[in-house]
């Protein structure tokens, strides 16, 4: 059973963001951007607002408010009480690390496969001068370091997905591993190529009963195979599911996370409408955005 309690609806305002390229440098200075947490988070704690049923989950942090994949990107998504997204590869000596890409060359000032840098020469990169000069000098976290702050955040309900790249047939322990050495194995949703690799699912399984585990269904036609799937405790949909469906799954005690295109831009009927029927995850680029729509929604 997932234990996590849901996350709380609150609204958010921030400038008009950027959208993120390696020659885009946002305006948002790291004063404004605190600023603007202080006050994002003052209304969490103090606002009256009920719980909502849904967890947010922000696409790779606050991707369009801040640098992706980055700590200063996951700690404002933690202040926040959103959950956020994230991606896992290997360096060449062997760590995990925090990188969307195959290479370095998008997202920091370097140049080069991911597998192919030890992790000395990655946290020699800056990570946060591409989106703006105000974010200069953060580093590619490694998974360890992401894990050790969401321990310290343990209290706030939030779920973290995890999308680990590649095809190494040892990451999935190796992730597991570090999330129960910082006891975050709770916090977790394991997506990615685990939603269609059943390999992948097995090894995580194996590595630990109580892992979150995903399974796709692309459409209603798929629904059914993915909530037999004996490995998965969690069915992944790319599509607007029914309410039917919502309940069949939560009977078995799989709740539903979605994501993709129905709900990844500023969707705001879908998001309504996928809440209303008791979908517990939602994964979009407009997390902001969305808590707004859905606090609005019950005013």
């Amino acid at each position: 059973m997932f234990l996590l309690r849901p996350s709380l609806t609150r609204r958010v305002n921030l400038s008009s963001p950027t959208k993120p390229g390696k020659n885009n440098m946002t305006n948002f200075s790291r004063r404004q951007f605190a600023g603007v947490l202080l006050l994002a988070t003052l209304a969490v704690v103090n606002s009256s607002t009920a719980a909502e049923s849904t967890y947010i989950v922000a696409h790779r942090g606050l991707l369009r408010h801040a640098p992706e994949n980055t700590m200063a990107n996951f700690r404002t998504c933690l202040e926040l009480r959103l959950g956020f997204e994230f991606d896992v590869q290997r360096s060449k000596d062997g760590h995990l690390v925090c990188v969307h890409d195959n290479t370095v060359n998008r997202t920091t000032n370097g140049k080069g496969v991911v597998t192919e840098l030890t992790l000395a020469q990655l946290k020699q990169l800056d990570a946060g001068s591409w989106f703006g000069p105000e974010f200069a000098g953060e580093r590619v976290p490694t998974i360890d370091e992401l894990f050790a702050l969401l321990a310290k955040h343990r209290s706030k309900p939030v779920l973290a997905a995890v999308d680990m790249k590649g095809s190494d047939p040892q990451i999935e322990a190796d992730v597991v591993r570090l999330a129960n050495k910082h006891k975050v194995l709770d916090k977790l949703l394991f997506i990615g190529r685990t939603i269609s690799t059943p390999e992948v699912r097995q090894r995580l399984k194996k590595a630990d009963a109580k892992t979150h585990i995903a399974t796709v269904a692309n459409n209603a036609g798929e629904f059914t195979a993915a909530l037999k799937d004996r490995y998965s405790d969690w069915v992944y949909v790319r599509y607007i599911p029914s309410r039917e469906e919502v309940r069949r799954a939560k009977a078995l005690g799989k709740p539903l996370f979605i994501a993709g295109a129905t709900v990844a831009g500023e969707e705001s009927a879908n998001w309504l409408k996928v809440h209303a029927v008791g979908v517990t995850g939602i994964l979009t680029d407009h997390p902001l955005t969305l808590r707004r729509v859905l606090r609005d929604a019950k005013k």
